[in-house]
Formats: C-alpha cells, sequence, structure tokens
C-alpha cells in the first residue's frame, strides 16, 4: 500500500500537513489527525482541549481535512486521515474529500479517553463491531481506500474476529496498537487478507524485527514521529525487514 513500509501514527492536535511533509524522507505514509467530525465527537474534543490534551478542534472538519490534504498534494508520501465521529454522515463526507485527494481514510476505534468513549468514539467502536463495521462500508462505497486503526488488550474484544468483519465490510487495512500482546499481530494476519500496520514501541531493529516475524505488513511510529533519528532508525529496518517481503510477495 505504501513504501518504504513505515508509517507515521496521527497524534491529535500535531499530525497536520507539516508534519507530514516532516516526516516524508523517512515514511511511505502519514496518518494526520484524529479529527472529531460531529458534534457529539466535537464537544468531547473540546472537553479534552480544557483538561489540556492537544487537539484540532477547526469550525469546519471537512474543510480542514480538504486543506491539510491539498497541502500535501506535491508531497513524496501516502497521506491518510484518521477521523472520530458518533454518526456515519460525516463519515462517508470525509471519505469522498479522502478520494479526491488519494488519500487513506482511518476511522478511529482506538482512543480511549474517557470523554471520547462516553459518547460512542474511539475504544467503544471496538465492542460495538456492527456500528463499526457499518461506518467502514458507507465509507468505502465512495471508493477511497479504508480502514480502521484499533487496540489490542480490550477485555472482551477478539481483534482477529473484528478484523475479518472489516475486511467483509470493505476495509483494505488495519492499524493495530498492540500494546503489549505483540503476538496478536500474527493472529490477524493468519486470520485476514488485510494489509496490517503494526503500532506500539517501534524504535529500532529489534522491534520492527519481532514485528516482522509476526506477519506486519508495515510498521508505524507514534510518539517520536517528529524525532529524525528514530524515524531514519526505523526507516532503515522497516526497508530491510519488511521491503524485502514485499518485493517477494509481489513477485511471487
Amino acid at each position: 500500500m505504501f513504501t518504504p513500509p513505515l508509517a507515521l501514527a496521527s497524534l491529535s492536535g500535531e499530525s497536520n500537513a507539516d508534519w507530514a511533509r516532516a516526516g516524508s524522507e523517512y515514511a511511505g505514509a502519514a496518518f494526520l489527525g484524529g479529527i472529531a467530525l460531529d458534534a457529539d465527537a466535537r464537544a468531547a474534543a473540546r472537553e479534552l482541549v480544557a483538561r489540556d490534551r492537544t487537539e484540532f478542534i477547526p469550525d469546519d472538519p471537512l474543510a480542514f481535512i480538504d486543506r491539510e490534504l491539498e497541502a500535501l498534494a506535491d508531497a513524496p508520501i501516502q497521506p491518510a486521515f484518521n477521523v472520530r465521529s458518533t454518526t456515519p454522515g460525516p463519515i462517508v463526507e470525509a471519505a469522498r474529500i479522502c478520494d479526491g485527494h488519494d488519500a487513506f481514510l482511518e476511522i478511529n476505534a482506538h482512543c480511549r479517553q474517557d470523554e471520547l468513549c462516553a459518547v460512542g468514539c474511539g475504544e467503544t467502536l471496538l465492542a460495538d463491531r456492527e456500528r463499526l463495521a457499518g461506518y467502514v462500508e458507507a465509507a468505502a462505497a465512495t471508493g477511497v481506500t479504508v480502514g480502521a486503526k484499533v487496540r489490542a488488550e480490550v477485555p472482551g474484544v477478539e481483534l482477529p474476529a473484528l478484523a475479518r468483519e472489516l475486511e467483509r465490510a470493505g476495509a483494505a487495512f488495519v492499524h493495530v496498537d498492540a500494546m503489549d500482546t505483540e503476538s496478536v499481530i500474527a493472529d490477524i494476519t493468519a486470520s485476514t487478507d488485510l494489509f496490517v500496520v503494526a503500532n506500539n514501541g517501534v524504535r529500532d531493529d529489534e522491534t520492527v524485527r519481532e514485528y516482522a516475524e509476526y506477519g506486519a505488513d508495515a510498521v508505524s511510529v507514534g510518539r517520536p514521529s517528529d524525532n529524525p533519528v528514530v524515524l531514519e532508525r526505523v526507516h532503515d529496518a522497516a526497508t530491510r525487514r519488511l521491503g524485502e517481503r514485499a518485493n517477494v510477495d509481489s513477485s511471487s
């Protein structure tokens, strides 16, 4: 889906077009956002800002997505946007904008802040598989390349089963915060044909090697995504350990 097989993972309130462009020397993709789309999600984001969390809260979130993607039109990186919503309509509109810029859409089923979970965003979607799959299906109908960011270690949630449902709904990828259960990547890759991006603790050759052995197609860097020393180190490891396998898979 992108090369090199390293992505920049979204950091709320920080991951914009300038951030993506700065990392384009090392990464093949950048997940901008997250961005709250509908009224309830935006209200939750404002509550987060009130307790000193950084968030994107533009007057018009859809126009914001359009502007940020336009700013990356000539950047050598695959753009994607991470979105939050309690309703499907804004996700469809965001999907159309992303598709118009050849960008991916990533539905956020990952954030675990109480304010977001209380309105039905983020991590709560993991336990509401029908609603999450409906979001994916509605987005996929626009033609956009769509996936979801998910989190491991959520009680009662079996990520391989969820991944299969997302695949049936039209997802092309799943972005997995493996937490401290890196082996969940192997469970997902064995269960689906989704493109799997492994996230959490990716810092060096050793961490890339582990995710590669579990079958990840790519890795992503979160918190140090603005650190060129870390990015160069992970870029080299991902290119060596994942890039060569991708070339073999494509030629087989």
